[in-house]
């Protein structure tokens, strides 16, 4: 009896670490090298100025995730080490206004002219918009390591020529950050990986709407951990790249 007692609870504390082993998410890691770049979502003033129309929803995230900051230390690094940036913008144009159906937050984008441009084809009113660059990034994406490639209607840029534009100049692995996280930022991941791409995401350097009942923010990180590669903080990347810079 004693025997079959030990057997028994010998398999139950089995059962018990393989169900624990098997919880364990691994890290695939992610190795930097010329094939890689950034790709940034949606930089821009609706989602990460104070006087933008989603910063009610956003706000109280871009300040926890210091995302500001975070983002324009990327664009830094990017420039310093010769790393391709890739932005990924989200415009809305009157004839959009014209859809028949929507889902949840694309009802909401609309109600409130989020992003909202005139006419593809003109700038006028852009200068200092909602759709505009956030100004300190402007002196950053006006460079020639930075491509801005068409605009993404939905979340993901299943709908534009991202993957064209990384394909075309040789990328095929993609540091992700931007905007926002549970949005833009997690269904690039997503369409990025399903389509062939290697993606790391920088955590820290996106913000989520965090709603009564929803935090936008936790689902993000959460995914990111169970999609990616590799989840990244900013300050590791900097001190990456320092310390490669030292041992060459």
């Amino acid at each position: 009896m004693k025997t079959q007692l030990k057997k028994f609870w010998l398999t139950l504390l089995g059962l018990a670490a393989t169900v624990t082993i098997q919880a364990q998410l691994p890290d695939p890691g992610f190795q930097i090298d010329e094939r890689t770049a950034f790709v940034i979502t949606d930089p821009q003033n609706d989602f990460l100025s104070p006087e933008g129309v989603a910063w009610g929803a956003v706000g109280q995230s871009v300040e926890a995730n210091n995302t500001v900051q975070n983002l324009e230390t990327l664009f830094q690094v990017a420039e310093k080490n010769g790393i391709p940036v890739f932005i990924s913008p989200h415009y809305y144009y009157q004839h959009d206004h014209g859809w028949k159906f929507e889902g949840a937050l694309e009802k909401l984008m609309h109600n409130i002219s989020m992003f909202d441009r005139g006419d593809q084809l003109s700038t006028e009113g852009f200068e200092g918009s909602g759709a505009d660059w956030l100004e300190r990034y402007k002196k950053y994406i006006e460079k020639d390591y930075v491509t801005v490639v068409g605009p993404h209607k939905v979340f993901g840029p299943e709908q534009n020529d991202l993957s064209l534009q990384l394909r075309k100049q040789g990328i095929d692995k993609i540091i992700l950050a931007g905007m926002s996280g549970n949005l833009c930022v997690e269904a690039h991941m997503r369409e990025l990986i399903e389509d062939g791409f290697e993606v790391a995401v920088v955590g820290d350097a996106t913000a989520s709407a965090i709603l009564p009942d929803l935090d936008g923010n936790q689902a993000a990180q959460t995914n990111y951990r169970m999609i990616s590669s590799h989840v990244y903080r900013t300050q590791d990347l900097v001190d990456y790249f320092a310390e490669t810079r030292r041992n060459k």
